[in-house]
């Protein structure tokens, strides 16, 4: 049971870390809406990672009281940390492209709002 789930983080992490990939590509051809599509996936990825980890984590303390030997399951732990770790890697390079871009079109909407008198849409009734 602890290599399915293992084998399912994996699957996800690295669908997961494709997705991310492809949003770094999309946010340098400026293919923003790109991004929207994928985001239900990415929330839905990120959920099913986060269920199998408090199950794995279920599933060695419950081999742990039956006395069973965890350290056999170390390897398999400890390469799904590491794709884990590149995972977080491919996501701080994605916030530090994101973050500017997100200042970017901040700064738009105020230089519009200021040009406006401090008002984006000018309505007359």
């Amino acid at each position: 049971m602890i290599y399915e789930i293992v084998d399912k983080m994996f699957v996800l992490i690295t669908d997961l870390e494709a997705s991310i990939e492809l949003d770094i590509e999309d946010i340098k051809q400026a293919k923003h809406e790109s991004l929207l599509n994928r985001n239900d996936q990415k929330h839905y990825m990120i959920e099913e990672i986060t269920n199998l980890k408090q199950e794995l984590n279920q599933e060695l303390i419950s081999k742990m009281q039956q006395g069973e030997d965890i350290d056999k399951y170390r390897d398999k732990v400890n390469s799904l940390e590491a794709e884990l770790l590149k995972l977080y890697e491919s996501n701080k390079r994605l916030a530090s492209l994101v973050l500017p871009v997100q200042q970017m079109y901040k700064d738009l909407v105020e230089e519009i709002t200021n040009a406006n008198g401090g008002q984006i849409f000018d309505i007359k009734a």
